[in-house]
This record gives structure tokens, sequence and C-alpha cells, in this order.
């Protein structure tokens, strides 16, 4: 699967544990050093990082001889590095969602064209409720690849007479990846000899009913396993609850438009309908970043429902200097380009803000990211906001690191992240009027969304055990 949160052996998991370090030492090596011992001398190159880990991930199920094999495309299908398997057991097509369009293209249908990409002669496939024309794609490239394409029933189908299935992950979103995931254990099990779970009635492939839509999968009874399976399940940085004493985190990597409405769903279900707490105020903080080609306008107008009193923007690394951070780095972003990205965030936020009425927000001029780093007695070196004529008035700050950032909202109140720093840290009155209110309020709740990347080094920070 990818990508990591926290380590890069979450890629590769065996028995639904990150294989050990040292396993992944012993067949990184082997796999390394093969491949240099191979390559095309006239163009030298190696694979690069997915690629890279998608061959050594084969490799280790291979040599560690896996009955089964569950792999993640990278991006999209069609061309993925991924899709060299060629007889699969089953292959399935989650909710289809706007990404990665400078890849696989601007279109709900471009991308259902390269979904489909993953499907194989004979091998049945399964996909859940889409909107229509995606739908029709997705079944035309099931006909052209000679395939059986079946549309998964809602998971309240498999309850039957039987008390409600319960899932270990929040969020409804998640009933229909569970009736999916069924759906694929099913074929596997059946593959195995297992009985009583459903027969599946191929379709012929010139038959009327393609011309109309997907048939419906049959539903069955789930098995024992199966139930506590739903149940038990955890998934870090995925609809996760992390209370520390008067500071919540609320964890969901979504970076989609459809996955951030469905983790604003979430989010005002699981923190928003509580009621306020009776000895204090309680304090709203979206600590936000998005990478790549997504639009982060759209992605933050759908956050504006939750009401949130300080958004907080910062890259995605934990410390400004990433050199002792390897898993985390990344090799294609400097630190003043995610800067800039994150400056243009706070813009976007504050007019967002006088937008929707009723809000004096404070708009910076346009900045440059470049030499905002740089220590300075009139602004300190922890907070990156310009001066501006009314600065307290501004909800949105920017921080040019995790680190930095985590230790201004939680102020001191989360036992795993130490306080900031009493002087020079805040050289702004927006970040010391804040801080006074998250230091004084009952409850503070902090959604991190935007981006698993961003997620995965929050919960570094939050969490080292992740770490060891």
């Amino acid at each position: 699967s990818s990508p990591h949160l926290v380590q890069v052996r979450e890629r590769i998991r065996i028995n639904g544990q990150p294989i050990s370090k040292e396993l992944f030492s012993k067949y990184f090596w082997l796999v390394y050093n093969r491949l240099e011992e191979t390559k095309d001398p006239t163009h030298a190159s190696m694979p690069a990082y997915f690629r890279f880990l998608t061959i050594m991930a084969f490799h280790v199920f291979l040599q560690e001889k896996v009955d089964l094999a569950v792999v993640e495309v990278g991006i999209g299908g069609a061309y993925d590095c991924t899709n060299i398997i060629r007889a699969p057991v089953v292959c399935g097509v989650s909710s289809l969602g706007i990404d990665h369009t400078s890849i696989l293209g601007d279109t709900m249908e471009k991308i259902a064209w390269q979904k489909g990409g993953i499907f194989k002669p004979g091998v049945p496939a399964f996909t859940v409720v889409q909107p229509e024309r995606p739908l029709e794609v997705l079944r035309d490239r099931a006909r052209e690849r000679e395939c059986s394409l079946y549309l998964c029933p809602e998971l309240d189908a498999f309850e039957g007479d039987r008390r409600a299935l319960e899932l270990g992950l929040a969020g409804t979103h998640q009933r229909s990846n569970a009736a999916l995931a069924l759906q694929l254990a099913r074929t596997w099990l059946q593959r195995r000899g297992c009985q009583d779970l459903g027969e599946l009635q191929e379709v012929p492939l010139g038959a009327e009913l393609w011309g109309r839509r997907v048939p419906l999968a049959p539903t069955f009874r789930p098995t024992d396993a199966m139930i506590q399976g739903l149940r038990d399940t955890e998934w870090l940085g995925r609809t996760q609850v992390l209370p520390r004493g008067p500071v919540t985190w609320y964890l969901d990597g979504a970076h989609t438009t459809s996955s951030v409405q469905a983790c604003v769903r979430w989010f005002r279900q699981a923190a928003l309908s509580r009621d306020k707490p009776y000895d204090g105020s309680e304090v709203r903080v979206l600590l936000f970043n998005a990478t790549g080609d997504r639009d982060t306008a759209a992605l933050l107008k759908l956050l504006l429902p939750c009401h949130f009193d300080y958004a907080v923007f910062c890259p995605n690394f934990t410390e400004v200097s990433m050199a002792s951070n390897a898993d985390q780095q990344n090799f294609n972003v400097t630190l003043e380009n995610a800067l800039t990205r994150c400056l243009e965030n706070q813009r976007t936020w504050t007019r967002l803000l006088e937008e929707k009425g009723g809000q004096d927000p404070w708009l910076p001029a346009p900045l440059r990211a470049g030499g905002l780093l740089q220590p300075s007695p009139a602004r300190g070196t922890l907070l990156l906001v310009p001066p501006a004529p009314r600065p307290l008035n501004s909800p949105a700050l920017v921080f040019p690191c995790l680190t930095q950032a985590l230790r201004w909202v939680a102020q001191g109140r989360d036992p795993r992240l130490a306080a900031p720093a009493p002087t020079g840290a805040h050289p702004h009155p927006a970040a010391s009027s804040g801080a006074v209110l998250l230091r004084e309020a009952a409850a503070v709740r902090v959604l991190v969304t935007g981006s698993l990347h961003l997620v995965g080094g929050v919960l570094r920070l939050l969490d080292p055990v992740l770490s060891q």
C-alpha cells in the first residue's frame, strides 16, 4: 500500500504488521544489488522510488511464501507498475474521486478509464456505487477486457435479520469500503473451497444487461471472522481520534473533494456535535496542507462549515531540517516551495472567510517564502506571518514545520509536546492572542487533514512508538 505515514516499512506488511527492520534491510539490499548488477549499461538507471518498492514488495511476498497478497495500485491503474500482475484472484475499484489530474486526466470519466485498466480477462471485478457516467466507463472497460464486473450491494444488505455490522472505522463512507472488502474476501475464500458464501452468476459478455447497468453482486452471510474483522479494523490516519486531555486531535488524510466532504461529515459528527464545555470555551483549529496538483482552494472551501477559530498551515516536514528523518523526506519539494504554497493557502483561507461574510480578516500582502526562514528580532524564528496594520483580526497562521505548528496549537497542554518557547517565539499579536485562548479553553479540537503525509508527520510527533 502507499503512501506510508511514519515509516516506509508500513508499505510492506505480512499478517497485518510492517515487516521488521531486519527483513526490510535484507530484502532492500538483495533487490538493489541484483538490479545494480543487471541494469542496462547503456541506459544505466535504477527504478524510481515507488517502482523499486513495488519490485521489492513482490520479492518479499515470494520469498516469505505468503498465501495471499493484497496489492493497492499507486496512481491510477492502467499504467501503474503494480499492474504487471497478469492473473489476480479478483480486482476491486473503490469510490472514484478527482485526484492526480495531471497524470490521470481531469474528469471522472478519464480517471475511471485508468482505474478500469486493472481488469483482467476472466477475473471477476467489483466496484461500489459510482456516478452514472464513470460507472458506464468502468462497465465498458470490463467488456473490452473480457471481465465480469459487479456492483457491491450496500453493507446493510449483508446484515439480514442480524444486528448491524459494526465498523472499527468511523465515517459513513467506510461502509462502502467494507462492502467492497467483503466481496473481495468472499472471492478468495471461494477459491479456497469455502462454502455458503453466495454464488456469482456469470454475465454473458454480449448480454443486454451490459447495455443497461452493472449487475448487482449477491449478498451472503458474513462469517464470524469477517464480522470480527470489520469490527476490529484499525487504520491510522483515517478518521482517527487522539484524545489528550483538553486537546483532542482528529486525523484524516483526506485530499480529494469527495474525501474531504466525507471528512467534514465525520468531524462534524465526532467533534462538533458534542455539547460545548460547561466550564469554559471551546477552540477549533484546522491544521492543513495539500501537495501535488490539488485544487487547495476547493478543498479549503469545503472545510468552512466546521467554523474553525484558527487555520494553521505548514509544510509536511516535522522539522525545518529533515536530515535525520529520511522516511518522511520528499526530495521533489524544497522547503521554500512548500512554504510558498502554505502562504498561498493562508491567503485563500482569509479570502474565503471574507467572501463568507461577517468576517473582517487580515489579508496579507503577496509574499515570497525566500528569507522567511531567516531569524530576525522583529519576527522571531517560529511564526511565519507578515506584518499587517490589523494583525489581531487574522485567523490564519503559517509555521515553517510541524513541530512548531503543533506546539503552538497545544500550548503545552499535550504531554507529548513541549510548550512553545516563552520569549521570541510569538512576536506577532495574532499568535499571542490565539495562544491565550488555546491555553484557557476547556476543550481544543484540532482537525488535521489535506494530506496523508501531513497526517503521518503529526502521528510521528504525537505517537513516537510508531517510529520504533
